[in-house]
């Protein structure tokens, strides 16, 4: 399958730039299983990739120029000077692109320009990371080209630092680490602060589960405003509570945390949950690695509702995806990713699928929504060089 894409998508280059690339390297999407809206407060995070990938052909070029194209957006080629190249100046889907090629060279790597061409299987707009797929396929292929030698939390870290920076969204650093370092049959439990690594095995087949995502098809924005109010929210919380960030909160000390911030109520909303998705994270790789994958369920829709209630993301189709996916048998569901659309997760037994997914359509159709998409979630390879 990516033996096949790969040569579709160096076929391609070759037509658009007149030569075949130096090299083609794919970058998955995401899914967060939990730990959501607590990258950015220095805590615990647990996604896993997907199949779905973005994959780039790549070659060098020396004179300044970065030539652009992507096989899922309309246009020719965008022609970009490297000197000209300024935060957040670009609002189309080049800036992602650009901003990586942007922060390596700010960080003093002798990058002199590069044709690229792009295509993608990552939903955009559901969630699921295609910006930061984007983005780590594209320094993967140049820290290649250019032996770099950085290492994937390095290329994470810089390619977040494009996404801040240079297109202007407030993003953690969970996507991009994600797309970088995870692992196939495995989610990574990251911790953020220190970017601390653990792969936790995750076969949900073996034991008869399956993972079901559902885009809503509910288009979402990170740098819309809403992700920086809540962002902005959390470290005002932080800041009242006297620590570097909300992770410094224990759990157990949580209901006196929220007493000393008096009728700061919206803050105290955010500060709520961020520590107890905190413990949520904690209380999965527990589960996850004593055996007890089944347990996991109650945690995920406990998840939910902390997003829906305290943090106040959701939305009523994601909200509809969790109460359908419930009442038809489900083992667990939340809604996944930055929040005000975008998809949900559903955890459920191999047997139940078809009739959940029946049940969603059916939800969906009777109060008027466009169809959701649903597909399995399997936990694949994380960025990587095809050919």
């Amino acid at each position: 399958m990516s033996e096949a894409v790969a040569g579709a998508v160096a076929e391609r280059f070759e037509e658009l730039y007149g030569a075949g690339p130096e090299g083609v390297w794919a970058a998955p999407g995401r899914v967060n299983l939990i730990g959501e809206h607590t990258d950015y407060n220095d805590g615990f995070v647990m996604p896993f990739a997907l199949p779905h990938i973005a994959v780039a052909a790549v070659s060098r070029r020396d004179d300044g120029v970065l030539r652009l194209h992507s096989a899922d957006i309309e246009g020719g080629v965008v022609e970009l000077r490297l000197d000209d190249l300024v935060p957040e100046s670009d609002r189309k889907w080049t800036a992602y692109p650009a901003g990586v090629v942007w922060a390596l060279r700010e960080a003093g790597h002798p990058v002199t320009g590069a044709d690229v061409h792009l295509a993608s299987t990552v939903p955009s707009g559901a969630g699921l990371s295609s910006s930061a797929a984007l983005e780590v396929v594209v320094a993967l292929a140049l820290n290649d080209l250019y032996e770099l030698g950085l290492k994937r939390w390095q290329l994470a870290r810089l390619c977040q630092r494009g996404e801040n920076v240079y297109v202007g969204a407030p993003t953690g650093i969970m996507d991009q680490t994600a797309s970088a370092c995870c692992e196939s049959g495995h989610a990574l439990f990251l911790d953020t602060r220190d970017l601390s690594q653990k792969q936790i095995p995750f076969d949900l087949a073996a034991e008869g589960m399956r993972l079901l995502v559902v885009d809503t098809q509910v288009k979402h924005a990170h740098s819309d405003g809403e992700y920086g109010k809540r962002r902005a929210g959390c470290e005002k919380g932080a800041a009242l509570l006297g620590v570097d960030a909300l992770r410094d909160i224990p759990y157990a000390d949580l209901d006196a945390a929220l007493g000393r911030l008096g009728d700061e109520e919206e803050v105290r909303r955010l500060v709520r949950h961020v520590v107890t998705e905190d413990e949520r994270v904690e209380k999965v790789v527990a589960l996850l690695e004593s055996g007890d994958t089944r347990a996991i369920g109650p945690v995920l829709v406990a998840g939910h509702a902390s997003l829906r209630d305290d943090f106040r993301i959701s939305c009523v189709e994601l909200d509809l995806v969790v109460d359908t996916a419930l009442a038809s048998g489900a083992l667990g569901a939340r809604m996944t990713g930055g929040g005000f659309g975008g998809s949900a997760i559903v955890l459920a037994e191999a047997a139940e699928v078809d009739t959940i997914t029946k049940a969603l359509q059916e939800a969906f159709a009777a109060a008027g929504f466009t169809a959701p998409r649903v597909f399995e979630a399997v936990p694949s390879a994380g960025a990587r060089r095809l050919r």
